[in-house]
This record gives structure tokens, sequence and C-alpha cells, in this order.
């Protein structure tokens, strides 16, 4: 359950959000890995992990700050800002890379306006690539949150993203 909507980026820590890293953090500190699992059940529940929260729980698993931001950076799994309502991954796995799957990803650039890992002004799709998707049969491949679009042609790309309001 996201306790921030969609898009807004935490600048303070908030008190419901402060409760629900509380609850996480009594039931985890002092458990091995503490901070890996903190960190994950921390963004599963709220997102992402702002600078306030990265500072609180810093202080809170009696970490460096550094070291928290190190992990966060290391990991693409975590996220320090918000994402958009809709995950927008582009394959680039051998299969796809080999069948347009740079050309998708320049045009998904072009039609969404943003960067890899960027976030669309409206707060519609964030912009991805990943690896495979164990779709290789069906290269290249797009994955729209947890659905599958293959052999997808460029030039189609609009009519894929207006199914996702």
């Amino acid at each position: 359950m996201n306790v921030t909507p969609p898009g807004e980026l935490v600048t303070e820590l908030q008190p419901e959000i402060r409760e629900k890293i509380d609850a996480i953090l009594v039931e985890n500190l002092g458990k091995p890995g503490a901070t890996m699992l903190v960190l994950t059940l921390v963004q599963e529940t709220v997102g992402y992990i702002s600078p306030p929260m990265q500072s609180y729980l810093a202080e809170q698993l009696d970490v460096p700050l550094s070291h928290l931001y190190g992990v966060l950076t290391f990991y693409s799994s975590f996220r320090t800002s918000p994402i958009g309502r809709h995950k927008v991954s582009v394959c680039l796995g051998t299969a796809c890379y080999v069948r347009n799957g740079p050309t998708l990803l320049e045009k998904l650039k072009q039609v969404l306006g943003v960067e890899v890992n960027e976030t669309t002004a409206d707060n519609r799709f964030t912009l991805e690539i990943c690896r495979c998707v164990g779709a290789c049969s069906q290269a290249p491949v797009v994955m729209i949150d947890d659905d599958i679009a293959g052999r997808v042609d460029p030039s189609k790309i609009g009519r894929i993203l207006r199914k996702y309001k």
C-alpha cells in the first residue's frame, strides 16, 4: 500500500509515513541483514525512499548515511524518487537487442518525452530498461506494469500506451 500518491516527492518525513517506517523498524531492528530488509519493506510500503527517509533510516539503523545511500544506489531495485502510475520497461536482453530493442527504446523516449529512469510530467509513465523478461521468442518486448507486449513495432507504440490511463 502506497502512502504517497504516485509522483509526489516527500520533502520532509510526514507523520503517517514515519509511523509506517517505525512499525517496520520495530519488527526488524537487530535482525541479520536489517538494512536491506528495512529498505525493501519501506520501499514496498511507500514506493520509494526519499532523502528525508534516508536520513531517518540511517539514524535509526545506526549506519552512516553514506552507507545507506551506497546500498540504495548499488541495487537497481531501489528508488529514491517517485515513479509514475505505469512502469514501462524496454527489454534490452540479447534477443530484444538484436531485434530493434534500442530503436524501440528511442521511440519510447521520443513519445514519452523522458529519458531512461525518468517519469513523465503528468506522472503517468516511468521509462526503464531491463535485461530480459523471458519472452525472447516475442522480441522486441516492452513490459508495461505486468503486461507484456511482444513483437512491438516502434510505429505502434502510441497505440499501446493509450491503453494505460
